[in-house]
């Protein structure tokens, strides 16, 4: 059997024309409403650490816990527990009860991490960890996952290669995520647009972060590479393949794609891409036939880049998280 497909619409409004408006509207501008966490340390075995944001202390619901329904958040590249998305999402379920838990990937949660080495897309011994931990905080808790961009590729990853592990979860939705990291890698590094707005945002954040580390790492980073990487091909090239175990950029992009274990999901699982997506060319996409028969992939025509802005101006980030939770309610 094939997954399912759904092609119902995200009502982007006409004042929000495109998939760049729309991507890049909803990063900036569109109002949510605000979440404030409280912040766990957890130590990995490697003598890094990771940041949990938690929507409330975890411990109230031990005395609880039956039927306590929770949600871990993996964040996009660079982003973090306020990033509007992450905000939005976390806000609405939260509202109606949910623990909601924002892992943040090294180096992403406000404080540089120990280590010289950060994080990738298909780091699926990272995310391990992660549902290790938090399922034995609150092990008897219904358990939801939802990943955004690089994180939603690293949690289908995850799902498809840990079938076992992953069977902690209820149900998961993974968001505008880079199925195929050849395909979109190229697509930013290439793109005129592509590589002047949206690769260049993400590289003023990265850059300072790894050339920080190459003072505290003497020869552990190429630096004159880094420094001049004006594509995510050159950064990763640079830095993230070699040091994390990838032979170049081309090999990361290809190891770490989420696309070839989609198959393999048995967790029910819900894939939103907007077909106008900036990020990777529409083709790239999924069919059902390269998807479990466990997923649906809701395909709108409109949305852009994790935006999905609704309403009349000035918007809002409403459909999303409820369209997150029409699923998580059936499956």
């Amino acid at each position: 059997m094939a997954a399912r497909i759904d092609t119902s619409p995200c009502p982007v409004p006409p004042w929000l024309p495109g998939g760049h408006f729309q991507t890049l509207y909803g990063a900036l501008f569109t109002p949510y409403e605000r979440l404030g966490f409280i912040r766990e340390r957890v130590d990995t075995p490697d003598g890094d650490f990771i940041d949990f944001d938690w929507s409330k202390p975890w411990q109230d619901d031990q005395a609880n816990p039956s039927h306590q329904r929770a949600m871990l958040l993996l964040h996009g590249l660079e982003g973090s527990s306020q990033s509007r998305y992450a905000q939005s999402i976390a806000h609405y379920f939260w509202s109606r009860g949910w623990v909601v838990v924002v892992a943040h990937f090294r180096g992403c949660s406000g404080t540089p991490n120990r280590l010289a080495r950060a994080y990738h897309s298909g780091d699926t011994q990272e995310v391990d960890f992660i549902v290790n931990t938090l399922t034995t905080k609150l092990p008897q808790a219904d358990w939801h996952a939802v990943g955004i961009s690089l994180g939603g590729n690293a949690l289908l990853k995850y799902l498809g290669e840990c079938c076992e592990q992953a069977n902690w979860f209820k149900a998961a939705c993974a968001i505008s995520v880079p199925v195929d990291l050849v395909a979109s890698g190229n697509y930013l590094s290439d793109q005129f647009f592509n590589r002047e707005v949206y690769t260049r945002f993400f590289l003023h954040a990265l850059k300072p972060k790894v050339l920080a580390k190459a003072r505290q790492f003497p020869g552990a980073i190429d630096v004159e590479r880094v420094a001049k990487a004006k594509t995510l091909r050159d950064f990763d090239d640079a830095y993230t393949a070699p040091m994390h175990g990838f032979r170049d950029a081309l090999d990361y992009w290809t190891t770490a794609s989420s696309k070839p274990w989609l198959t393999k999901i048995d967790v029910p699982t819900l894939l939103i891409n907007a077909r106008n997506d900036p990020f990777w060319p529409e083709a790239c996409l999924p069919s059902s036939a390269e998807a479990s028969d466990n997923m649906m992939l809701h395909y709108p025509a409109e949305g852009g880049h994790a935006g999905f802005v609704t309403g009349s101006f000035p918007g809002n980030l409403d459909w999303l998280p409820a369209r997150i939770d029409r699923f998580f309610a059936i499956d």
